[in-house]
């Protein structure tokens, strides 16, 4: 760290960041500048006010540089951020709404912000407390009602930087066992066991893919926590129910509620400070079980509750993984404020009409362990649990845990996966899944989806078959409903069963390559769905881009977003795109340009870049039979002649993902072309940094898909480690596209592949 001191500041920074921090003292502001470039990026020129709960402070931005994204979770109709927004950070129980900036379920108070050239930066508050930031488009302000002004400073420069140095502090994702990227079926109001295997017969029925089979409150006897229905879900058939989903290579997930009936608690002599406390005894809220208590996970007597409710129920139904659901928490008691606590001198903008603190929650007055106040550590609460929850699943099984939580804060990708709530059945929601999970692979959590067709409200035969098209390539693709609603399973209507064939097909058979992105997101923090401006930072028209999004760097989703529509408009960035539906070579651009493409009924449009290697598998009706067939490697050419690509595989549950001594295998591939006299060599080759996973089961790919090579050849020769391979193994088309089948590559010894073409 170097000091420099000028007349009435004092700056400072470290050899080993691009950031430079000062602090002026006359008047006192503080400002952090990129080292390398000089430009600003967090200016405290304005006023700055410290209060009794509640603090301000206001950045100046360049009017017309800067572009953000993040700050939430909110109902937000576009992934950047919109001048002259306030976006409230308030963990709040409500449904998505029809009004824009709508606190929801979750806080997460960080920003990245794109400069002009593609130079990113992040910038996070670590602060609990519920706050209103307003984005003025040459400003920004937090107002926040409690706690310290905590900021922390991420240089970037690229996007994939910010996030990397992001979740190095709050922590890297979790990793999340291979099942969990199958399609997953839920619906309140599943109402036996007979119900539910009826659904997973109408999926087998009309081969489409399942993975796992959930639960809603409908299991609980009385809506309870830990219980059966002994009429609808008894053990004697629930219990054999789930065993023979896992003697088929499927799951069982459950929900539980973060409220225990009162009845159902320890004795309050025992129960002493494992559950929220208000005047010296267990506070009592009401929720779907009645009258309740509410653990409080700051405990770690708690913990310890929570993970022996688990086990215990686990013995009775092994359940695969846990949903925690209402833990932001909700209350369905209607509060008003009680004490000086119970609201605050500045009434954030809570639900969009400045609601009290209390709204659907448990008072802000209550009492966590050693005193802490709910006031403060609100936001707190779905982090906690997940936690706990995760740290129960893991003790209990020895596997990588699954857990989702509708209510996250900073750092919880480190234990949970999230999706976005409880969303309608309209195209708008449709539309507007893409901007929140995009935001979220920004928070730290890329294991994010929406509710497919829509929970609230009847979907119809078009709106759920675009939603598969799109959910299909969610990270965390599952359908849920409401009980109320109209059935939509996806076998329900013909043309959705259809639609989901070719969506989920085309999911399943990209596995590895899925899979490889939860590699890269537990190692680095890389969101597995992105923006379009993660890969072209230099192109400025990719900033406002949310209709689309990109699956790791290559992988381009261009869904249907409206009804009745027969074409989609799409934003394709310079290079070659090829589509991955019949690898034709659809687009070459010199600079990015948007593209009115055919839309089918039964599809949605998915482009693979050139430059791009990806791993495949032959597609099953679960993970694991996928898991059986040969890889292939499809190759798609940047105009150059180059590709790259990885693989990551191990055996999907264990609860390291990678690391030292792990029984894990990673191969990195690379492709060139070379042109000599017309005569084009194009050799792919791996690199194995890790190779006893795929040695222990002898895993080997047996063909290779090139997109992207000159065509037609007068004639060709393919070499495999140095050994011509007869002609009989081979088969080329005359659009660009040339395999070579008949391999059987072990993946993890190198091996390197030349196709010499003569033209």
């Amino acid at each position: 760290m170097s000091n420099a001191s000028l007349p009435g500041s004092s700056t400072m920074s470290s050899e080993s960041s691009d950031l430079t921090f000062t602090i002026h003292t006359v008047p006192f502001r503080f400002t952090v500048s990129r080292r390398s470039t000089g430009d600003v990026l967090f200016d405290t020129s304005a006023t700055l006010v410290f209060k009794n709960r509640y603090l301000e402070v206001t950045s100046a931005l360049p009017a017309r540089g800067a572009s953000l994204c993040g700050l939430g979770e909110q109902t937000k109709r576009t992934f950047r951020l919109q001048q002259n927004d306030t976006f409230t950070i308030w963990n709040e129980d409500l449904e998505r709404s029809d009004l824009l900036d709508i606190n929801l379920y979750s806080s997460h108070p960080f920003y990245m912000d794109v400069r002009p050239g593609g130079a990113a930066h992040g910038v996070l508050l670590l602060n609990t407390n519920g706050m209103d930031i307003k984005y003025g488009g040459s400003y920004i302000t937090y107002k926040v009602i409690g706690g310290v002004l905590d900021f922390y400073f991420f240089a970037g420069p690229s996007p994939l930087a910010v996030v990397d140095q992001y979740t190095q502090l709050i922590g890297r994702p979790a990793p999340m066992p291979y099942w969990s990227f199958g399609f997953h079926q839920c619906r309140y109001g599943y109402k036996s066991v007979a119900d539910l295997e009826g659904v997973v017969a109408g999926y087998a029925k009309a081969k489409i893919p399942l993975e796992s089979i959930w639960s809603d409150i409908d299991y609980m006897d009385g809506y309870q926590d830990f219980t059966l229905d002994p009429v609808n879900y008894p053990a004697k058939l629930l219990r054999p129910f789930v065993d023979r989903l896992h003697n088929n290579s499927q799951k069982y997930v459950v929900i539980i509620d973060p409220a225990i009936k009162k009845e159902a608690a320890p004795p309050q002599n025992e129960s002493v400070g494992l559950f929220l406390q208000r005047n010296g005894t267990n506070y009592v809220g009401r929720v779907w079980p009645g009258e309740v208590y509410y653990p409080d996970f700051m405990n770690p007597r708690t913990a310890e509750y929570w993970a022996q409710k688990i086990s215990e129920f686990r013995r009775t139904i092994p359940a695969d993984g846990l949903w925690c659901d209402m833990n932001e928490p909700s209350n369905f008691k209607a509060w008003e404020p009680l004490n000086e606590y119970d609201d605050s001198p500045y009434r954030i903008n809570n639900t969009g009409i400045h609601r009290n603190l209390n709204n659907k929650t448990v008072p802000v007055s209550a009492v966590h362990f050693n005193g802490v106040l709910e006031y403060d550590a609100h936001n707190l609460y779905g982090l906690l649990e997940s936690r706990a929850t995760h740290d129960a699943l893991l003790k209990d099984t020895a596997r990588r845990p699954f857990v989702l939580s509708r209510a996250t804060f900073v750092g919880s990708g480190r234990y949970t996966a999230h999706w976005t709530g409880d969303n309608a059945a309209r195209w708008d929601e449709l539309a507007h899944s893409i901007n929140t999970i995009l935001s979220f692979g920004l928070f730290g959590i890329p294991m994010m989806g929406a509710d497919i067709c829509g929970f609230n409200g009847n979907t119809t035969q078009e709106l759920c078959s675009r939603w598969i098209q799109l959910g299909a390539f969610y990270p965390f693709a599952r359908a849920h409903a409401e009980k109320t609603t109209v059935r939509r399973e996806l076998y329900v209507w013909e043309s959705t069963a259809q639609s989901a064939r070719k969506a989920l097909g085309m999911r399943y058979r990209m596995l590895p390559y899925m899979y490889t992105l939860m590699y890269e997101a537990h190692a680095t923090g890389s969101p597995i769905t992105r923006p379009l401006f993660f890969s072209y930072p230099q192109d400025a028209d990719t900033y406002g881009v949310d209709r689309q999004f990109l699956l790791g760097r290559g992988v381009l989703v261009s869904p249907v977003l409206e009804p009745g529509a027969t074409t989609v408009g799409a934003y394709f960035p310079a290079g070659r795109w090829f589509s991955l539906h019949d690898h034709s070579p659809a687009i070459t651009l010199q600079t990015g340009k948007r593209v009115t493409l055919p839309a089918p009924a039964d599809s949605a449009n998915v482009h693979l870049a050139g430059g791009n290697i990806l791993p495949l598998q032959q597609p099953g009706l679960t993970t694991s039979a996928t898991r059986q067939s040969e890889f292939h490697l499809l190759v798609a050419l940047a105009e150059n002649g180059t590709a790259s690509g990885e693989l990551f595989l191990d055996d999907g549950e264990s609860p390291e993902m990678g690391g030292m001594g792990g029984n894990w295998t990673l191969v990195r591939f690379g492709c060139n072309t070379e042109d000599s006299k017309g005569i084009i060599t194009t050799t792919v080759s791996s690199n194995v940094v890790q190779n006893s996973y795929a040695l222990s089961r002898t895993l080997v790919i047996g063909k290779v898909i090139f997109m992207g090579l000159p065509s037609p050849p007068k004639g060709f020769t393919v070499y495999v480690n140095g050994a011509e391979l007869k002609a009989a193994g081979t088969k080329s088309r005359t659009n660009g596209v040339f395999s070579v089948s008949g391999l059987s590559l072990v993946i993890g010894q190198q091996f390197e592949i030349k196709v010499v073409m003569s033209h």
